[in-house]
């Protein structure tokens, strides 16, 4: 557990301290590695197609906290006709992770800039698909 400071409305005048669990930028990449991209057979992060992820910690109005998660992440083509999959592939692979509701606590976008190229792959990826 780690304290963190969450500054209330100004109207309150007193600095609220919550107890929440911290999920790390690597307990997300951890989970996103169990999504596999269906016609290549790869996890999406060892292909490099998640670019960053993102936490911010929010304490909601009844004082409650949690973790609001971005996933800024491309597909090997714009036009993949897999897009709409992958965003339910994604929200599946985060469910179970304390804090986080993955259908209201998690944000998808998807870029093209940059356009991903095979080099974004790490190189046992690389090494399966005989680049």
């Amino acid at each position: 557990m780690v304290l963190l400071k969450i500054q209330p409305p100004p109207s309150e005048g007193v600095l609220l301290l919550k107890y929440i669990k911290m999920i790390s930028k690597q307990t997300i990449f951890d989970h996103l590695q169990h999504v596999i991209d269906p016609e290549l057979g790869i996890s999406i992060v060892r292909l490099g197609l998640v670019y960053d992820v993102s936490l911010s910690p929010i304490q909601e109005k009844d004082g409650s906290s949690k973790i609001k998660v971005h996933i800024l992440m491309t597909l090997t083509t714009p036009g993949c006709p897999l897009a709409a999959v992958f965003d339910g592939m994604v929200r599946d692979a985060l469910f179970g992770i304390d804090g986080v509701n993955p259908d209201h606590d998690v944000t998808i976008e998807l870029t093209f800039d940059p356009p991903w190229v095979p080099d974004m792959m790490d190189e046992e990826a690389k090494a399966e698909l005989g680049f």
